[in-house]
This record gives C-alpha cells, sequence and structure tokens, in this order.
C-alpha cells in the first residue's frame, strides 16, 4: 500500500513536467477550435490539481485548496469535447455524468453517487486512480432550484436536494457504492471511494442566465445612462458579451445553493461558435469530420472532395438547428450515406465531390472516375 502510494507521488512528477499549462492548452489546439479562455483556464486548473496533490504527498501543514471548475457555455460549443481530449492527454480516469440524470435518494432516478462509481470504472476498478481524476457533471444547470417563480409544486424533487448531496462530494468524502448491476440493499457489498483529491467540472448552457447578467449590469449602471438601451436589443454578441461576465451572485440568482457556488472557484466561459468557427471544426482538428471521411472514403480508392459552398452549407444548416459543433458530423453523414453504401460495389478508382446542392437540395453527389494515368478522366 505505501508502495503504490510512492509509486503514485512519484509519477505526478513526470505527470507534472509533461502537462505544463502552455502544454495542455497546445495540445487542446489541435482539436477544439477557439475557446482560448476556456482552454486557458483548464490547462492551469489541472496543471494545479496535479500540483495539490504532490503538495499533499509531501506536506501536511497548510492545505492548497482544491480548484473544482464550472463552466458555461451554449450547446455544441465544445465543454464536453475540450474536458474529453484534456482526459486523454493526461491519462487519468474521467467520467462524465448528466446532472440532471441525478435525484434525492428516494425519488426516482439514479443517485448521486452514481458521478464518483462511473469514475471507478473509467478508471478499471482501481480505487486509487479514481481518487484522483476528473468528474464532469454535465447539464448541472438543470439542477437549479426553481426558485419563486412558477412554483405552484411543493416538492422540488432532485433540486436543490441533489444540490445539498453534491456539496457533500465536492467537499471531499467518504463515497459509498455498489457495483454496477447490485440492488442497494444492506448485504450488498460496496466500494469506497475518497473524493478529496477529485477534480469536479460541472457544466452546462445555463439558458436565460444572460437576461440575469443584463439585469445586474443595467441595475449598477443605470444611473450612467446605460440603462437607457433600448429593449430587444438582444442579439448573438450581447450574449457572449454578457456570459464572461458573469459572478457567483448571478449562478445564486439562477438557483445553484451558495454553499456549491464556493465549491466551484473557478468560473470558465466559452462563447457562441459562429460560421467561420464551425467552417474550421469541418476541417482543421486532428479528428476533424471532413478528414475522418476522407480517410474512409480513400481505402475504397476514392479521392473525396467537398466544395468550398458545401461546407459552408453544413455550418448554415448546425446554427439552424440550434445544436453548434455535436451536430457537424451527422449532417455530412447523411450526405455520405448513399456513397458509402454504394462505392464499394466496385473497385475502379474514383473522384467524388460533394457540392453545395448535396446539402441543401438533397443533389447526388458528382462522381467521376480516374484512369489510372492520371491525364485523361472521363465521367
Amino acid at each position: 500500500e505505501e508502495n503504490h502510494k510512492k509509486n503514485f507521488a512519484a509519477s505526478l512528477e513526470t505527470t507534472l513536467e509533461k502537462n505544463k499549462p502552455h502544454l495542455i492548452k497546445a495540445y487542446l489546439d489541435q482539436y477544439i477550435i477557439k475557446q482560448d479562455r476556456a482552454k486557458k483556464i483548464l490547462s492551469v486548473a489541472v496543471y494545479n490539481h496535479y500540483k495539490r496533490m504532490k503538495h499533499g504527498y509531501e506536506n501536511s501543514d497548510t492545505e492548497i485548496e482544491k480548484s473544482n471548475v464550472i463552466m458555461l457555455g451554449p450547446s455544441g460549443c465544445g465543454k464536453t469535447a475540450l474536458l474529453q481530449h484534456l482526459s486523454k492527454l493526461l491519462d487519468i480516469p474521467f467520467a462524465v455524468t448528466d446532472a440532471s440524470s441525478l435525484t434525492e435518494a428516494g425519488f426516482v432516478g439514479a443517485d448521486v453517487e452514481v458521478a464518483v462509481r462511473n469514475l471507478y470504472y473509467a478508471a478499471d476498478k482501481d480505487v486509487e486512480k479514481a481518487e484522483h481524476g476528473i468528474i464532469y457533471l454535465d447539464e448541472f444547470d438543470k439542477i437549479a432550484r426553481k426558485s419563486g417563480e412558477n412554483n405552484s409544486i411543493t416538492a422540488d424533487p432532485g433540486h436543490e436536494g441533489v444540490q445539498q448531496a453534491l456539496l457533500k462530494m465536492l467537499e471531499g468524502s467518504q463515497v459509498e457504492f455498489t457495483a454496477r448491476g447490485q440492488r442497494k440493499h444492506p448485504e450488498a457489498p460496496t466500494i469506497k471511494v475518497n473524493t478529496q483529491n477529485i477534480l469536479f467540472i460541472v457544466g452546462g448552457a445555463f439558458v436565460g442566465i444572460d437576461g440575469i447578467i443584463a439585469k445586474r449590469l443595467q441595475k449598477s449602471s443605470a444611473n450612467i445612462g446605460f440603462g437607457a438601451k433600448v429593449e430587444g436589443e438582444k442579439d448573438k454578441a450581447t450574449f457572449d458579451e454578457l456570459i464572461h461576465q458573469v459572478t457567483p451572485e448571478d449562478l445564486m440568482k439562477y438557483g445553484i445553493i451558495p454553499e456549491i457556488i464556493g465549491r466551484l472557484p473557478i468560473i470558465c466561459t466559452l462563447e457562441t461558435l459562429d460560421e467561420n468557427a464551425l467552417l474550421r471544426i469541418l476541417t482543421e482538428p486532428v479528428n476533424a469530420p471532413v478528414r475522418q471521411y476522407e480517410k474512409l472514403m480513400a481505402m475504397d480508392h476514392v479521392d473525396l472532395k467537398f466544395e468550398d459552398g458545401a461546407l459552408r452549407a453544413v455550418a448554415k444548416k448546425a446554427i439552424e438547428r440550434k445544436t453548434g459543433a455535436r451536430s457537424l458530423k451527422g449532417i455530412i453523414e447523411d450526405v455520405m450515406l448513399d456513397i458509402m453504401f454504394e462505392i464499394p460495389r466496385s473497385d475502379e478508382t474514383r473522384r467524388v465531390t460533394i457540392t453545395e446542392a448535396c446539402i441543401t437540395k438533397n443533389a447526388p453527389p458528382e462522381i467521376e472516375l480516374i484512369e489510372e494515368e492520371p491525364t485523361s478522366q472521363s465521367a
């Protein structure tokens, strides 16, 4: 046991060396477009997370507080993607749990322990590894208290109660859970995981929080004449401007209990992805959808080309659906389906061009045969 701990402490040294903030950010840049500020915040938070653990192994004097993070940003702007790539780089267990599926014990749903259980399985059932992992709670805004407004029902299943239960976990407690597939009953063997060194990152779209921020800013500057801003001027740009100015007080107004906000000292905000950002996501990252399909098709002797207009049309469609980057691959997949089905029928070398009409009007892609000598071409 002691040796295991010593080894872990020693491995932290190399982890820290390899994962200085600028190195983490450079890695994330290969996969994630924009969101520079969020990348910086996460890189520093993770680096400090490791420094804190190393300090904990070596000293017993001052305890360094844990820097849990709360991420706010519209749907499909890269919150989960950032963290998934982060965990790959760090080779530490990372588990995403949907906060909106958590309920207070006694209500139907999953208890907060599920988040720790997911991490334990992500760590291949190694408790020590799990105790130093990262838990990401998605859809965190969905467990906000329904404060005062339209609150006709007296019970608020799994909102305030879930927050109270999560608080214990954030503060660092021994969490017990049964193995997967086991019913909870007194005789069931339990697994114990201490959450003291687990980094918690919570995230959500926090729809409507821009309204709360705007109200506060208007109040504080109404006397300077800023409050004279015409009502109804809520364009996209202002959402991004506002979200970066969010304060802990705004989050409380939104319905997150103060104690939890106290345990989430780092607020990380992400901006909406515009058409140009979505275009870059289609082609630039190491794992960009366009690159993936080019490689897949090349295995069938196909030279796949996307017209610029086609890619722009894909980005426009994603914006219409309000799903951000998440639906880009699906939109291309729809267009590629018939081609991917038909192409393997023959072994000829072909060029397939996806045009704008393929995306906007469901037109079939253009296919031409390529003779082995690249001089002559016949369609």
